[in-house]
């Protein structure tokens, strides 16, 4: 599948309306044009409007989901930093759907904090993170996106993650690699 060819859907597949965020079905046969796979999500357009498909759908799209569990390189993290390390990197595989450019980058994450559970049993990381726009539908399909990607690390057993709108998230929080890749240096 190449971005911006037509695939027709194989099966009846859920997908979130884009920017709204709200949940719809798109039937099996329906002809989709994926303009964004980043991340292991689907950014598609039919019949004019935009949608967002996640990973475990992309049987749909013709796709293997490319979901998996996220550990060290030796195996499970051994500390909180090991663990933050691994997060921040998985949360670099999270796209907004539309702006190519993860949200780490984007500057939607401000904290990250890592602990120890009281059992020892894992970790438990809290996360601030903010929208490029606070009226965005899509906040929350975001922080599912980002939950879900930090629960896949090896250890990590809880997360909060909190959508924050102070300080308003502007373009100046943004990395120099997102600028230079949205065409803004």
């Amino acid at each position: 599948m190449e971005i911006g060819e037509p695939v027709t859907l194989q099966r009846d597949c859920e997908a979130a309306i884009v920017p709204m965020g709200d949940r719809v079905v798109l039937p099996e046969g329906e002809q989709a044009y994926v303009t964004q796979a980043l991340g292991g999500n689907y950014t598609v357009v039919v019949k004019g409007n935009m949608y967002r498909i996640a990973d475990k759908d992309a049987d749909a799209l013709g796709m293997e989901p490319q979901g998996q569990s996220v550990t060290g390189s030796s195996g499970k993290p051994e500390s909180p930093e090991d663990v933050e390390k691994l997060i921040w990197e998985q949360m670099k595989t999270c796209y907004d759907p539309e702006i190519p450019v993860n949200i780490v980058d984007l500057g939607l994450i401000y904290d990250c904090q890592v602990e120890s559970l009281s059992d020892n049993s894992g970790y438990k990381a809290d996360i601030k993170m903010t929208l490029t726009a606070p009226g965005c539908g899509m906040g929350e399909y975001l922080r599912q996106d980002v939950q879900n990607k930090v629960l896949s690390i090896e250890g990590v057993e809880e997360t909060n993650i909190e959508l924050v709108f102070e300080p308003p998230w502007d373009q100046s929080m943004m990395s120099e690699a997102a600028q230079l890749q949205l065409g803004m240096m």
